[in-house]
């Protein structure tokens, strides 16, 4: 039985992954964590990783960039892997992460959903066959209440494209203080903020008299919470440290 670790329990993506792990028959979860105290489940939440001295496999984070520096201190100390779910992360955040995927099997992605993933590998496809001749701009739309922004997702997009243009691109996150044209060089990322969309991510391709469109969008957010967990027994599985992602995920599954 896979005894899993769920951060961010009390949040709205950490009670989709609660619902998913009481469905799986292969899954408990020992414990969860969230600052916003104990809510009646059935497991025991904690408000710090550090009170929890039970038995875990592995961790799922969906809570917030604060909570890193504590997850990461308690994975290490205690030799569990952690999948990183949470976005938003800052540039010293991210050092942290690589740092600790010295000692510890870590897992991030931008984002957790599997087609999200195949559209990343479609998106650097379509850079590299375009080069030059095509614009590349990035739309993403999310609920009111997400706080960051561009999305992890959007960034992912971006990073995906720029792994296959023959050029280092500039991401440019808004226009309104430029007053000139459209840089050759230039990938665009704009946020929408409204509602309760789940998340929508658009990869527009511009080229002189026609229009490439790549388009994902999530239903539900069951798709991140169903990735993550397949995260999770991938991550179980693996005992050597690094920094693993949804590339690894889905060769494993191919």
């Amino acid at each position: 039985m896979l005894k899993i670790l769920i951060s961010g329990c009390n949040g709205h993506m950490g009670r989709v992954v609660t619902d998913l792990c009481r469905e799986a028959e292969d899954v408990e979860i020992a414990a969860g964590f969230d600052l916003l105290g104990r809510e009646p489940e059935d497991f025991p939440v904690y408000s710090s990783p550090a009170a929890f001295k039970g038995k875990a496999h592995v961790l799922i984070d969906f809570s917030a960039p604060a909570a890193l520096s504590a997850l990461l201190n308690f994975g290490m100390e205690r030799r569990i892997p952690l999948v990183l779910a949470t976005t938003g992360y800052s540039s010293e955040q991210l050092d942290q992460i690589s740092a600790a995927a010295q000692s510890i099997p870590l897992f991030r992605s931008g984002n957790m959903s599997l087609g999200v993933n195949v559209l990343a590998g479609l998106v650097r496809k379509a850079a590299a066959a375009l080069g030059n001749s095509f614009d590349v701009e990035i739309v993403e739309r999310h609920h009111r209440r997400k706080v960051d922004a561009p999305s992890g997702t959007a960034l992912l997009l971006a990073d995906a494209a720029a792994e296959a243009l023959p050029y280092e691109p500039e991401y440019v996150y808004e226009r309104q203080s430029l007053r000139q044209p459209r840089g050759k060089r230039e990938i665009g990322i704009s946020s929408v903020r409204g509602g309760n969309i789940v998340g929508d991510h658009e990869v527009i391709f511009a080229g002189r008299d026609e229009v490439i469109e790549l388009k994902h969008s999530a239903m539900s957010r069951e798709v991140f919470a169903s990735g993550a967990l397949r995260a999770a027994r991938f991550l179980a599985t693996v005992e050597t440290p690094g920094l693993y992602s949804m590339t690894d995920l889905v060769d494993e599954i191919i």
